[in-house]
């Protein structure tokens, strides 16, 4: 997979060479030779991954990478530390400046790449959630950027698969300083354990005996309850192609034996960060969606969607000739309910007569909220008589017990109109069944309320 590579570094030659080395790899590289520099040049979202030097004038590459972790237009993007340093250190303060990767100069070109394309892969999987959660605002919603950009990585819930008890109580007492752990032997039964249990992160030894860890990786990869897990892979120095295997697959990170536990802390941290902020992200389109489509006070379908929908259940009714009905009700004199009782009681009037409306039709009716105090239902393959029936049923239930309101502390007697149509054979679209049922609740309105009328079958 391409992307827009950030080559940042001081000194000409080194830019020169990294760029040449992923030109031919067919990445397009932009440069900057400072971090005020890289800085904006991520901000102006020109750039996929950062590969950063350490030891720049002005700003270092430990500042850079804070500054852009910590901004939340920046923090989505993938931040490698690559530098001559090379102690455990300093992959411990890049690590904790919010890196992705610290790869020590000179470089393998193989780690090198693997680890680009892995990253560009990651991020790829979150612009178009962020595209759609920066647009969220507009509906009223909190910055989904800055709250997923505040996320600590802290307080996790971590698997560990590997069956060597001791290695295994090693790890748990490192991550359990800050993390909730379980640990699994058996990679099969880990597969299950992740995808019943509510993980951010699996760290997956290759080292299991008679199994394969590659295959667990890829197994959670594939499945629908896991693939958001972050997946970190153990092994030995000898197991390098295998680990570029893993990133290949689907792997976040690796560590290599002798794991040092403060590098395996600011690891574990940054996939639980990465998981979580993605999260956030999917969270806020959800209600994005959710806002675009829903009553937020009854909780109901709103009318843009109903009109939409409606249409729809129309035209497919009339193409396979399967019966449609419609409700509209009203609920009678509402607005004595606002001027005795204020706006807020008849609020809570509202909300409770969705409840009562869904509580008497399925699952595949749609129930909407068209404005005010009018509800409309849509009932397929539902004829005449059985719409009555439902309808009835609807009455009989907002009648028959009052509405409490101002917190239980008061009751309100409420009973309400309906009027009912179904799909003719020579309707030309919704709106003909829409009209019927509408002029069928003007009847029952007339005719002293708390009651359904069907509009006639002629």
């Amino acid at each position: 997979m391409t992307a827009r590579v950030l080559v940042v570094d001081d000194i000409p030659a080194n830019v020169k060479l990294l760029e040449a080395k992923l030109s031919a790899e067919y990445f397009g590289v932009v440069t900057a030779t400072n971090g005020r520099d890289a800085i904006a040049l991520c901000e102006r979202g020109e750039v996929d991954i950062v590969l950063l030097d350490v030891m720049m004038p002005g700003m270092n590459g430990f500042e850079v990478c804070r500054r852009l972790k910590g901004a939340p237009s920046t923090a989505h993007i993938p931040v490698v530390i690559v530098t001559t340093l090379d102690q455990p250190r300093d992959r411990l303060q890049g690590l904790d400046a919010g890196a992705d990767d610290f790869l020590t100069k000179p470089l393998d070109d193989t780690a090198l790449f693997a680890r680009v394309r892995s990253l560009a892969r990651l991020k790829a999987m979150t612009d178009e959630l962020r595209s759609r959660a920066v647009a969220s605002v507009r509906l009223g919603i909190a910055d989904p950027l800055a709250t997923a950009a505040a996320e600590t990585g802290l307080n996790g819930r971590i698997l560990v698969v590997e069956d060597r008890a001791n290695v295994a109580d090693r790890l748990q007492s490192a991550l359990s300083a800050f993390h909730v752990v379980e640990i699994e032997g058996d990679a099969q039964q880990a597969v299950v354990r992740a995808a019943e249990g509510d993980f951010d992160a699996v760290v997956v030894s290759l080292d299991l005996q008679g199994q394969d860890g590659l295959r667990l990786c890829s197994q959670l990869r594939s499945l629908e309850r896991t693939r958001s897990i972050s997946v970190l892979l153990m092994g030995e120095t000898e197991d390098r192609d295998r680990i570029l295997r893993g990133l290949e697959i689907g792997a976040h990170d690796f560590l290599l034996r002798p794991i040092d536990r403060n590098e395996l802390l600011a690891r574990v941290r940054t996939q639980v960060r990465r998981k979580r902020f993605t999260e956030r992200l999917r969270d806020s389109v959800q209600s994005s969606m959710e806002m675009a489509v829903m009553d937020q006070l009854t909780g109901l379908h709103n009318r843009r969607y109903m009109d939409n929908r409606l249409a729809v259940m129309f035209d497919e009714s009339a193409l396979r000739a399967r019966s449609l009905s419609l409700l509209v009700l009203d609920i009678d004199h509402f607005k004595s309910v606002n001027d005795s009782w204020g706006h807020d009681a008849g609020d809570e009037v509202l909300r409770e007569f969705a409840d009562r409306v869904r509580a008497c039709t399925r699952g595949i009716d749609l129930v909407a909220r068209m404005g005010g105090e009018e509800v409309v239902v849509v009932l397929p393959d539902t004829g005449r008589d059985a719409a009555y029936r439902v309808a009835e049923r609807i009455r009989e239930r907002v009648e028959g017990t009052p509405f409490a309101v101002q917190n239980n502390t008061r009751e309100i007697k409420v009973t309400v109109s309906v009027g009912v149509s179904n799909r003719r054979a020579g309707d030309a679209s919704s709106a003909d069944m829409m009209k019927r049922a509408d002029d069928a609740l003007y009847r029952a309105k007339a005719s002293g309320r708390n009651r359904v009328i069907v509009a006639s079958a002629a």
